[in-house]
């Protein structure tokens, strides 16, 4: 509880006090007015005068109907009217009611706040010998900066010197250490665990990983969802609505016939006091709020309200394959020799390659994964379009297509599997062939059936690879459709098409790795950029990035928005119904005052108390209800 928090406390426990001493006199003592209302109002003051002093703040700058009218309004017409424990009481609970509030709210702020943490304060950069700590916006690219364990890296770069492991579960929310090592691409805001690393700096610090992170999580209350914009407008027209409801109800009966004046007055006032729209006004962007904040803790970073909402509606799921659905990087996925073993086979294909940095050629050495001796390679040479040759050992080594093979008057037989097939033959002999593909992600089917089961009900594949390849990945991982052999402009062309069979409410969602698929990105109703740690042109195009390379976070993401509709759905049936209800039956004279506080506070807290739920995101429950 911070110290704001506290003297609100302290006043309400102190004002408690005098309102319970003062009830206590007034009750054995036969007082006159005045004397009644001398005994209240160091209470009423001590508690309302916050309340008051901001209504007349309001009204002095032109905002005139807001909650402190309203409670200001009703407690000075309960005191003219000689209700005066009433008054206090309505007054106290209301502020019992705005601190409980500001809590929530404050809790809710810190599941973003934390994130801020990311922020480096300071960059090591080495002056006359000396370490130097430094404002990390004063860092120009190149320089060299030095990271201690323990510390947290200030700006993206690459490593120069040093090994270590990062705690990326600031950016990602993966508690598992990254090891990095000379070369490699560390990225601001991970924490150095063990061993001091030497970083060139590739980015200013206002373009680095960290302050573009920040500035996005920052910013993302300015984008509303529609259901925070429906509160805010039904605030505007509501709060007048009620003002003159009540002078209404004040004035009229009694002028129709001829009741008493002061009933309808005090009808009036509790009107006004239930008419608070405090449950709304707070609790629905409190849902929202809490909604993203708890999505950052999972690495699911969300622009806005508005995304979150968009995302709960989602109908269509669009992917792209290499890099989203698939890992995006060729490795061996099968070998199949004849005449030799496999890892014979391998070796042939391997030292064949070994001049080659294809990724076709670089995923066999790394299968290989043994030091190519190159004293053993010689007359090595590419064959453009079939394949490559080279004498290993004194042995001619033919590896690559079936066109090569031919060309050689070498038998060769098709392979079953999807992918790209590398024959080799050595001294005019077939050995076998070997597999090579684009790997699916790990948990990439369980994620579409997770998808399907809260609802998702068509999902798609858009890719430019081959249809054979394709349609074997759409069926692997169950896809409901899939088309092949796309260009760029193609992709956006079938989201376009898409986007027109979408019914009702039903929105679109792309999910692409954000490099190659801005278009696309920001064409969809939501674009999902995934395993976009680093990558500016994902964090640009996309509505919500997922900061690791999992599948499963647009899983996460889905239930995460899906709850925080839900919760800010509820919040709007029953605190328009509970305000209905009371409204009446206020108006009719069967709530009292006391029943008008608990309309107002007891919805508000309750409200507020559900609101809290969309921080909460249960990692044991895969399926949100």
């Amino acid at each position: 509880m911070n110290a704001k928090h506290k003297r609100t406390l302290y006043r309400i426990l102190i004002s408690s006090a005098l309102f319970v001493a003062a009830y206590i006199l007034e009750a054995r003592l036969d007082l006159p007015g005045w004397q009644q209302f001398l005994l209240f109002m160091p209470a009423y003051l001590l508690i309302g005068w916050s309340v008051l002093k901001e209504a007349a703040v309001n009204i002095s700058h032109g905002q005139v109907f807001d909650e402190n009218f309203l409670m200001a309004l009703a407690t000075i017409g309960a005191l003219c009217i000689g209700e005066y424990p009433e008054a206090v009481a309505v007054m106290l609970f209301y502020q019992v009611g705005e601190l409980f509030q500001s809590y929530a709210v404050n809790r809710s702020r810190q599941s973003i706040t934390q994130l801020m943490d990311i922020r480096p304060d300071f960059a090591n950069i080495e002056q006359d010998g000396q370490l130097v700590q430094v404002d990390p916006e004063t860092v120009a690219i190149g320089d060299i900066v030095i990271v201690k364990p323990g510390e947290r890296v200030p700006l993206d770069g690459t490593v120069m010197e040093g090994t270590s492991s990062l705690n990326t579960a600031a950016l990602t929310g993966e508690s598992l250490p990254r090891n990095v090592q000379e070369g490699e691409q560390v990225l601001s805001g991970c924490v150095n665990l063990t061993g001091v690393l030497h970083v060139r700096a590739d980015k200013l610090f206002g373009e680095s990983t960290a302050s573009r992170i920040l500035d996005l999580v920052e910013n993302a209350s300015d984008k509303k969802a529609r259901t925070e914009n429906f509160i805010t407008r039904f605030a505007r027209y509501y709060t007048p609505f009620v003002v003159i409801g009540a002078l209404l109800l004040a004035v009229i009966p009694p002028l129709v016939t001829g009741g008493n004046w002061s009933e309808w007055i005090n009808r009036a006032l509790i009107f006004l006091v239930i008419s608070c729209p405090c449950a709304l006004v707070i609790s629905i962007p409190l849902s929202f709020f809490g909604g993203i904040g708890g999505a950052s803790k999972k690495g699911v970073l969300v622009k806005g309200g508005n995304y979150l909402e968009a995302l709960a509606e989602a109908q269509i799921v669009v992917f792209d394959k290499t890099g989203t659905l698939t890992e995006g990087s060729f490795s061996v996925v099968a070998v199949h020799p004849e005449q030799v073993d496999e890892k014979q086979l391998l070796e042939y294909a391997a030292l064949a390659e070994s001049f080659s940095n294809h990724p076709i050629s670089l995923s066999l050495k790394k299968a290989y994964g043994q030091p190519i001796d190159n004293a053993r390679i010689t007359d090595a040479s590419e064959l453009s379009g079939r394949g490559v040759q080279a004498l290993v050992d004194g042995k001619k080594v033919l590896e690559g297509n079936g066109k090569l093979m031919d060309e050689n008057g070498i038998k060769w037989h098709e392979c079953d599997q999807v992918g790209t097939i590398s024959h080799v033959a050595v001294d005019g002999e077939y050995m076998g062939h070997i597999v090579i593909a684009d790997t699916v992600k790990p948990n990439a089917a369980q994620t579409i059936r997770q998808l399907k089961q809260m609802g998702i009900e068509r999902t798609v594949m858009l890719t430019g690879d081959s249809t054979e390849v394709g349609q074997a990945v759409a069926k692997q991982l169950g896809l409901d459709e899939a088309y092949c052999q796309l260009m760029p402009q193609d992709k956006v062309e079938h989201v376009e098409k898409l986007l027109g069979e979408r019914t009702g409410k039903g929105k679109l969602a792309f999910v692409g790795d954000g490099i190659n698929d801005a278009p696309v990105l920001a064409r969809a109703d939501i674009g999902i950029a995934m395993g976009a740690l680093g990558s500016d042109a994902a964090i640009e195009a996309a509505d919500i990035v997922l900061m690791d390379d999992k599948l499963s976070g647009i899983a996460t993401a889905i239930q995460i928005a899906k709850k925080t509709l839900r919760i800010a759905k509820q919040n709007i049936v029953f605190a328009l119904g509970i305000k209905a209800i009371f409204l009446i039956m206020g108006a009719f004279g069967i709530a009292t005052m006391w029943e008008a506080v608990f309309a107002d506070v007891g919805v508000s807290v309750i409200a507020i108390l559900n609101a809290m739920r969309s921080m909460k995101h249960s990692q044991k429950s895969s399926v949100l209800p």
